[in-house]
């Protein structure tokens, strides 16, 4: 993340993102595949790190491999692409509101009191030494003598699909192809995300 001004002189923070160009290495139609797509593919990738099926689906194209593909099945009425078109930061506008999707930090095996935000079993009064950080019963007995499917407990938190709505576009940069969005967006520094607008 970095900050940057606005013309008030308030400081606003925002995250960077590198958002093209994207080549469209796909068009999908509802008379072929029975819906209405594209498939955008972003970033350089070395060949022998590339299938030879995903070679001659870029190599259709016209391109080099690339490391990321997606697909979005909604346009603006107009703005349908055809397949080689390469798709630059102008298409977006200062002020203007999108949704970003991506993956979250993982952050590993965690308690309930960090993944739940569970209060714990209590004060250290009365003989506890080690249950400030418990989770406390999780169960009946005789009825229904089982756990609860989906019962929050300890487990593996974070690196799910988060996607975060209405971030602002405070500044766009077209000769690097940035994009400076107010807020933070999901996932670590140099991950992929996903940019969504609707108009």
């Amino acid at each position: 993340m970095t900050s940057i001004y606005d013309a008030d002189g308030k400081n606003i923070p925002c995250t960077v993102i590198e958002a093209g160009p994207c080549v469209v290495t796909q068009v999908r139609s509802k008379e072929k595949e029975g819906y209405d797509a594209i498939q955008l593919a972003f970033k350089d990738k070395k060949e022998k790190h590339t299938t030879k099926a995903e070679r001659g689906h870029f190599a259709k194209a016209g391109i080099s491999p690339k490391k990321v593909v997606a697909e979005f099945s909604r346009f603006e009425a107009g703005h349908q692409k055809t397949f080689g078109d390469v798709i630059k930061v102008d298409i977006f506008e200062e002020g203007e509101y999108i949704d970003v999707v991506g993956i979250s930090k993982g952050k590993g095996f965690q308690g309930v009191v960090k993944r739940h935000k569970f209060h714990g079993v209590g004060d250290a009064s009365h003989g506890q030494h080690n249950r400030l950080r418990a989770p406390g019963s999780i169960g009946a007995s005789s009825w229904p003598s089982r756990v609860f499917k989906g019962m929050r407990m300890a487990g593996r938190m974070g690196g799910n699909r988060v996607k975060v709505i209405n971030l602002q576009i405070v500044k766009i940069i077209p000769e690097k192809n940035l994009v400076l969005v107010k807020g933070a967006v999901p996932g670590a520094n140099g991950s992929y995300v996903i940019i969504e607008r609707w108009k």
